[in-house]
């Protein structure tokens, strides 16, 4: 027997959220096709990653003054 009365009583379903239904896949994407994305599907050429690190390095010690780079 019901502790709630018989018309008190529903069924709760809830509908599944796509985590990526918010514009994300779309992002993604998009992402994927820059020239400049990383492709792991290959494997990685440890030399082109050393090279674009660096870059990125060189880009932030060069940049305003509002990045402090420390060598740590």
């Amino acid at each position: 027997m019901s502790l709630l009365h018989p018309h008190l009583s529903h069924h709760v379903t809830f509908t599944p959220v796509d985590p990526l239904g918010d514009g994300l896949r779309e992002d993604i994407l998009a992402e994927q096709s820059e020239p400049d994305a990383i492709d792991l599907e290959n494997g990685l050429d440890e030399g082109d990653l050393v090279n674009y690190l660096e870059s990125i390095t060189v880009d932030v010690q060069n940049d305003n003054d509002e990045f402090t780079y420390s060598e740590d």
